[in-house]
């Protein structure tokens, strides 16, 4: 089961090392190493998430997350996202921004960082909108009941997670306007490009997130009215059609996990540059990452591991909205890339234990009522 679920992470890992060794000897090697490391630890809350959603796909669509999916987050998010930031970051074109990242690396990093406010304010507010949609929701299992509770109740009025997470947009780049201020800088510029690139985070979660929410509607009800065919045919005896929503309704799905994958990999992405500015070795490493985070998906969802352990799901969702605010702080000050890994692994570390006790409790008391 592991080597069926992690063969192609072992595989990539083998060819993007040795690729590594060949590339730049054995210092490159560590390096790739390290930022596999790293994008495994930034993203585990990824591999619960994107699971929670993966298990509602059928075996066809887990297999596209983890061939075309891979391609996407592999090439697209860490080897071609770096180049596109720092093209229009530097009003250049994309070829010239991978001459640039080849050939000039301390002044293809400073760009990077000087578009790091954008991205961070994009990625950030999807990430926040995830968390807020999840803790306002009324759930039948509840990790911190004290705090959830209540929640669910504010959560019944309506577009309250938008609100909130505007008005932490607003804050965000008020904020670095008044300390631009403060240190006689230009800030009208930064914080306008803060506040439409966390607009337009917030539009990107809720034109997919809304897509993806109708077309899982819509596959529900189509479910229901294939098993009430089926019934039907099964007294009549009449053969019954394939419904074709669910191939669209997985479609939507797909797109929302590619687009959570990506606002995932932008703290992978732009924590990498503390660890190498080679374009070449950042995209071996944090790719290596990203099959593992794939892998592990795939696991957790053929494990049902989510079923066994409720907690993790809530462990993962708290995660997201510390690294939403962490991204946001980000715009202003600096964070160590491991405080950042650190507080994910922490909180689904805790909701894991929790889940674990809670079993343990739940089997006492079954085998208290048996005797």
């Amino acid at each position: 089961m592991v080597l069926k679920t992690f063969g192609w992470s072992f595989a990539i890992t083998a060819l993007g090392l040795v690729a590594a060794v060949f590339y730049g000897g054995w210092q490159a090697f560590g390096i790739v190493a390290i930022l596999s490391v790293l994008e495994i630890s930034l993203s585990f809350d990824n591999a619960v998430v994107n699971a929670g959603i993966l298990k509602k796909m059928n075996a066809f669509w887990q297999k596209i997350f983890l061939t075309v999916g891979v391609l996407i987050a592999v090439f697209g998010m860490r080897l071609v996202f770096p180049v596109v930031i720092v093209a229009i970051s530097a009003k250049i074109g994309p070829i010239e921004a991978v001459d640039l990242a080849l050939s000039d690396k301390e002044m293809y990093e400073q760009l990077v960082t000087d578009a790091h406010p954008s991205i961070a304010a994009f990625g950030g507010m999807f990430l926040l909108m995830i968390f807020l949609d999840f803790i306002f929701e009324d759930r039948d299992v509840k990790w911190l009941a004290w705090l959830e509770r209540p929640l669910a109740k504010l959560g019944k009025v309506d577009m309250l997670s938008a609100c909130i997470a505007l008005i932490v947009l607003v804050v965000a780049s008020m904020t670095v306007g008044a300390h631009a201020h403060q240190h006689g800088g230009v800030h009208v510029d930064k914080a306008q490009t803060i506040l439409v690139s966390g607009v337009l985070g917030l539009i990107t979660y809720m034109i997919v997130g809304g897509l993806s929410g109708y077309f899982e509607n819509k596959l529900e009800e189509e479910e229901e009215a294939e098993h009430e065919a089926e019934e039907e045919a099964k007294k009549s005896g009449k053969p019954v059609t394939a419904v074709a929503m669910a191939g669209k309704a997985a479609f939507f799905m797909f797109l929302y996990l590619e687009v959570l994958d990506a606002s995932f990999s932008f703290d992978g992405v732009i924590g990498a540059f503390a660890i190498t500015n080679d374009i070449v070795l950042m995209a071996l490493g944090l790719g290596i990452g990203a099959m593992y985070v794939r892998s592990l998906t795939v696991y957790l969802v053929r494990q049902g591991t989510l079923d066994d352990y409720v907690y993790l799901e809530h462990g993962a969702h708290y995660a997201i909205g510390a690294l939403a605010i962490i991204l946001l702080v980000t715009i202003q000050y600096e964070i160590n890339e491991i405080i950042t890994g650190l507080v994910g692994v922490l909180l689904i570390g805790w909701s894991f234990w929790s889940s674990v006790r809670r079993n343990k409790r739940l089997e006492l008391e079954g085998s208290t009522a048996e005797a």
